[in-house]
């Protein structure tokens, strides 16, 4: 039997049984069999091709968010890339006091500045007395130093405030106790900046209050945005106000609460960041 001849019965078209014959090639072509198959090839490349297409398409799409021009159907509650994707400079390479310092001189440097000050602002450290002095001093402007110290000592020292959050005379918490206070910047938002001056805006969560066997003010979660006013002093951006308001706050996930002992052990052993935009 010849390529040319060749007969089918196994099954035929879908299954219905019919026989198929392939007849030969008019040009002789010895391979002309092999060739018959041509609607069935036919099938797969406009397969692999629609495949293909798919694939194309996907990723335009997928990709479609890094493209900073304007579509007249997209949404424009959007973020572009350049707005929450991180500048990928690294901010500082030193800590004065522990605090990270010397920041650039442009819009990346005064977030950067902002971001790490949250953190230094809202730690644990501001409830002891000589901690907080040099928190402030390399935080604040030196023109607004001393005022901003007067009215945090004055705060910070208060024992009704102290009492409420669960801690004594001294800013110590109960024996057996950890005191909690950290601030996890998640993003900054410039809305102004000059050479000289620049105001940024810190969305941040945090976590307060007290771990431990006992605690009546319990490790909570909260979520604020902080707007920095700051000025570029001394070779640095410096603080010379703030204001804070909630939010913006997400839905919280459906999760078990962590023990008193899993909280302290994880605050211990996980060190924080250096912040950069």
């Amino acid at each position: 039997m010849s390529l040319g001849d060749e007969r089918e019965t196994s099954g035929g078209y879908g299954g219905t049984g019919q026989t198929r014959t392939r007849l030969p090639e008019s040009s002789g072509d010895v391979y002309g069999g092999a060739r018959r198959g041509g609607r069935s090839s036919s099938r797969s490349l406009v397969t692999v091709v629609g495949v293909v297409v798919l694939l194309i398409a996907a990723i335009a799409f997928a990709n479609r968010g890094g493209d900073d021009s304007a579509s007249p159907s997209g949404d424009e509650n959007q973020p572009n890339s350049s707005t929450t994707a991180a500048s990928g400079t690294r901010p500082v390479d030193g800590k004065s006091a522990g605090i990270p310092g010397g920041f650039a001189r442009d819009e990346q440097g005064a977030q950067s500045a902002a971001a790490n000050y949250s953190v230094a602002l809202g730690s644990a450290d501001m409830f002891t007395t000589a901690r907080r002095h040099e928190i402030v001093d390399m935080v604040y402007a030196p023109a607004v130093a001393a005022k901003r110290q007067a009215d945090l000592d004055s705060a910070y020292a208060s024992e009704k405030f102290l009492a409420n959050i669960g801690l004594g005379e001294d800013g110590a918490a109960p024996a057996g106790q950890t005191f909690i206070s950290r601030v996890i910047p998640v993003g900054t938002k410039a809305t102004s900046f000059s050479t000289g001056a620049a105001t940024v805006e810190v969305w941040y969560t945090s976590l307060f209050g007290l771990s431990g066997e006992g605690s009546t003010n319990p490790v909570a979660e909260s979520w604020y945005t902080t707007t920095y006013e700051l000025k570029w002093v001394g070779n640095d951006w410096k603080v010379t106000d703030f204001q804070q308001k909630d939010g913006p706050v997400p839905v919280g996930r459906d999760q078990r609460a962590s023990t008193a002992d899993d909280m302290t052990k994880a605050v211990e052993e996980y060190g924080g960041f250096t912040y950069a935009r």
